[in-house]
């Protein structure tokens, strides 16, 4: 598995000639598959993007979307995302900056790599190393964020940059709560 990140709420996880994609900007990467965790509530989904909460499954990657009632408003619906793809969970928490309600937490909890907005207008860096810690993911990659500084002085940890993250299940079976910040390649 490849992840990188383009900006934003924006990644692109790859495995083999299977690629999933976050919150683009545009279409140019051409991917399998398409989540959007924000959406304005009067939006048709188009065909080729999943956009809502619900269950899916697009080449063998089981996608279940919950609302993130508490964040959305009557202009905007905001959904949390967690796919299980290869034996792991991946869970994107796209644009939230609340806690998501505890019935979600339960459904949600102890995902392989967690993909967390912190920063301006999303979680502090406090709000994210606590729902860090109550989510127990693998590896936590941030996202949203103009500086990581505040998210990794909040928990405590040092992590250096990183062109990609590339790795197998294997390799998360003796991890736990690694942080990893991927360079912008946007």
């Amino acid at each position: 598995m490849i992840v990188n990140y383009l900006g934003d709420g924006c990644f692109r996880l790859q495995s083999g000639e299977v690629s999933l994609i976050t919150n683009p900007s545009n279409n140019r990467f051409k991917a399998d598959v398409v989540l959007r965790t924000l959406v304005p509530a009067a939006t048709e989904a188009p065909a080729d993007e999943i956009v809502f909460p619900g269950e899916y499954e697009v080449k063998n990657i089981e996608i279940r979307g919950f609302a993130a009632a508490n964040d959305s408003t009557e202009k905007y619906l905001k959904t949390i995302y967690l796919v299980t793809w290869e034996e792991m969970r991946f869970l994107f928490l796209g644009h939230i900056a609340e806690m998501p309600d505890g019935d979600i937490m339960e459904e949600i909890s102890e995902p392989d790599v967690l993909f967390i907005p912190t920063g301006e207008h999303y979680l502090t860096g406090e709000e994210a190393v606590k729902l860090m810690k109550k989510l127990e993911p693998r590896v936590t990659i941030p996202s949203f964020f103009k500086s990581p500084a505040e998210f990794l002085k909040a928990a405590g940890a040092k992590a250096e940059t990183e062109e990609k993250f590339v790795f197998k299940k294997k390799d998360l079976a003796e991890t736990k709560s690694r942080i990893i910040v991927l360079e912008n390649k946007n």
